[in-house]
């Protein structure tokens, strides 16, 4: 090592490009073919190493190949031979050309900024550009507004049309948008067909920012309400929009938005196709929200809350495990979704108390499963939220619930979300591995949607990735959503991960995600979300409605219907 002297094999030598004869014959100087901007962290890698020996060499850089482009390389290694003095004379390692990993990463990097359909940004980049936005409004002393967009009769489309072309709407929507605003606006998708425009510098003066933002409100208005063609077919869709003001007042992120919610659904009410500014008469809507959760509280008290359990199958249909879903059975309002309540829990922080009801619920069940040989080895999900997985005790309360159910650890699942990884990593790998160490699995859920920083992934104790229904949906009906699940697949099996497929609906669907190497799935393909007394289970397979055993041959098995009110 003393000349920095560099003996390759064929394999090396093939990987950029040359024979072995042709590597040596041009007297190739190895440093001079890696990328310049990427030696000082090789070297860096390399220093760490010979401080201290321990300590293996591993260094990812880019390399120059014959054919002109870089290709990204994965370099270990370790010092073999010194001197009497104690330095370096050989060092043995390998290189392998990890190109194809690195392309799914920045293709999967992407998502965490920006929507997979549109290309626009993601609510991540728009909470952080409206935090920017809210200080500068507050120091410059000019106004700022929030415009929260919503497509009227979204769903009737879908629903005649099919969900192909709401999506080509979608497109054609995010186009507009970014037509009539400015390049220094944010015009971000939030999911479905909502989307939020971020308006600044709209003036000093209130009354003048809000002329303003009624102006760009107004071509919004008349810009989407113009016909669409969508393969062949004219359609009409209007917006409603809802408006607020942001200047030198304290705002938080959280209240412009809900205030911006608010007023939209005012201009629903007002006839759709409109729009309306934030009234602070619109606060009366904050008392329905508390009325919700005093409501949720009793929910508790009275054993309302129930669990519904939708299978998880392998390639041949045999349920392996279940996702644990939880409902409210309403005295009043019949059985009721977690869409509708599960936002008020976290916001009042009742959603650890919720937590804790169904992690008891899902192990006791597991016990009860356990006395079974058809269902004694069925894995149990957990959703986990944010606040609830950052909870002092959430570490204690886990095991103190396995203690009690006496429910086998290593058939708990814990689903966890990407925003998790946001802050206090270092809180999340050390929660994550005392769990780990008894036993507990994890899993990263709706992958690829939120904030996925790919170099904190590695460190976390995660068995499983989840992919989220949206690519699922669309991975055959568009290029990017088919690459980004491939993406996904590969990316698992470069890191020794498991890979659910979540929201499959169809056969093909089922058949392309085995194809890309997808051997978990989970949707209404297979079954829909039940109580256990309901869930179909004959000798580890799944029973789908109207069926009655599911065919271990997919060629066997009926379409299945979509239900949209699970």
């Amino acid at each position: 090592m003393k000349n920095d002297r560099c003996i390759v094999d064929g394999r090396a030598a093939a990987m950029l490009g040359y024979t072995l004869d042709e590597l040596y014959a041009a007297s190739f100087e190895w440093r001079g073919m890696v990328k310049p901007e990427d030696i000082a962290g090789m070297d860096a890698a390399l220093a760490a190493h010979l401080a201290d020996g321990s300590r293996s060499y591993e260094a990812e850089y880019r390399m120059r190949h014959r054919a002109g482009q870089w290709i990204w390389v994965q370099s270990r290694g370790r010092v073999v031979e010194r001197d009497a003095g104690g330095v370096p004379l050989r060092m043995l390692g390998t290189r392998m050309d990890i190109s194809a990993r690195k392309l799914a990463e920045a293709e999967i990097a992407h998502l965490a900024f920006y929507d997979g359909l549109t290309n626009l940004p993601n609510r991540r980049l728009l909470l952080d550009r409206l935090h920017h936005a809210i200080a500068k409004a507050a120091r410059s002393g000019s106004h700022g507004a929030v415009l929260f967009v919503d497509l009227d009769n979204f769903k009737s489309l879908n629903d005649t049309m099919g969900h192909d072309m709401g999506d080509r709407l979608l497109e054609m929507v995010a186009f507009r948008l970014t037509e009539v605003t400015r390049e220094t606006d944010t015009v971000a998708r939030l999911g479905g067909d909502e989307f939020v425009i971020l308006l600044e510098d709209l003036g000093v003066e209130q009354q003048q920012a809000m002329g303003n933002a009624a102006a760009v409100a107004g071509k919004v208005l008349d810009s989407l309400s113009c016909c669409y063609v969508l393969e062949a077919h004219e359609l009409r869709s209007t917006p409603s929009i809802g408006v607020v003001l942001f200047g030198t007042e304290h705002h938080t992120i959280n209240d412009l938005l809900r205030q911006a919610d608010m007023a939209m659904y005012e201009a629903k009410a007002a006839g759709r196709a409109t729009f309306r500014f934030f009234d602070p008469h619109m606060q009366v809507a904050l008392a329905a929200s508390a009325s919700l959760e005093a409501d949720l509280r009793h929910a508790l008290q009275r054993d309302e809350l129930r669990l519904y359990y939708q299978p998880v199958v392998d390639a041949a249909g045999r349920v392996t495990g279940v996702e644990a879903l939880l409902r409210w059975q309403h005295p009043q309002r019949g059985l009721i979704g977690p869409g509708e309540f599960v936002p008020q829990a976290e916001k009042s922080g009742l959603i650890v108390e919720l937590g804790q009801w169904v992690l008891e619920a899902a192990c006791r069940q597991l016990v009860r499963w356990s006395e079974d040989a058809d269902s004694a080895r069925l894995t149990m999900a957990v959703n986990v939220s944010a606040r609830q997985f950052r909870h002092a005790a959430f570490v204690d309360g886990v095991l103190a619930v396995l203690d009690r159910s006496g429910a086998d650890p290593r058939l708990l699942k814990l689903e966890l979300t990407e925003s998790m990884l946001v802050a206090e990593i270092d809180e999340v790998i050390a929660k994550m591995t005392t769990l780990k160490a008894h036993g507990v699995g994890f899993s990263l859920d709706d992958f690829g949607t939120g904030y996925s920083s790919l170099s904190y992934l590695k460190l976390l104790p995660i068995d499983q990735l989840k992919i989220d229904r949206s690519f699922v949906h669309d991975m055959l009906l568009t290029r990017h959503a088919s690459s980004i699940v491939r993406s996904i697949i590969t990316l698992a099996s470069s890191m020794d991960l498991d890979v659910v497929a979540e929201g499959v609906e169809t056969r093909e669907q089922w058949s392309a995600l085995e194809a890309f190497g997808c051997h978990a799935f989970q949707g209404y393909l297979f079954g829909r979300a039940a109580p256990a007394a309901e869930l179909a289970l004959e000798h580890g397979k799944a029973v789908l409605p109207g069926d009655d055993v599911f065919c271990t041959h997919k060629e066997a098995a009926p379409a299945a219907m979509l239900d949209l009110s699970i």
